[in-house]
């Protein structure tokens, strides 16, 4: 199953995207301003064109697993995404994820660089669930 891993902010938000058997995921790019309709509607052509079948948006807890404002504003993101495409979208505990991306050498943006350490995370997690 092909999945698309979003690492949400108002300003930039991070896209990773995995192959169709969804095992190997890759950073995508960044999608500016997406709390905007003009970046929102980027982001829509972008999911558009990919085609998920499922979209993951790392939801960014406090370090003792708490929802502060950022995850609230995620979460708010998350129900008006829900609204706007046909695909299940699901939130993710991305605690960590932007400290990884740091650490990863690569020449994607560091916002795709963490949603791909988010859509890692999932797809281990639901490869483990499959066995």
């Amino acid at each position: 199953m092909k999945v698309l891993a979003l690492d949400y902010g108002s300003a930039r938000t991070g896209v990773a995207v995995s192959d169709p058997t969804g095992t190997i995921p890759r950073p995508l790019g960044v999608v500016a301003d997406v709390a905007g309709q003009d970046g929102f509607d980027r982001l829509l052509e972008v999911i558009r064109i990919e085609q998920p079948e499922m979209i993951v948006v790392g939801l960014p807890l406090t370090l003792r697993g708490e929802h502060g404002e950022q995850a609230r504003a995620t979460e708010r993101f998350v129900a008006t995404l829900r609204e706007a495409v046909d695909v299940p979208v699901e939130s993710l505990d991305e605690r960590f994820t932007t400290a990884l991306a740091a650490q990863t050498p690569s020449r994607a943006a560091e916002d795709a660089r963490a949603a791909a350490h988010l859509l890692t995370t999932y797809l281990e997690r639901e490869s483990g669930n499959r066995r």
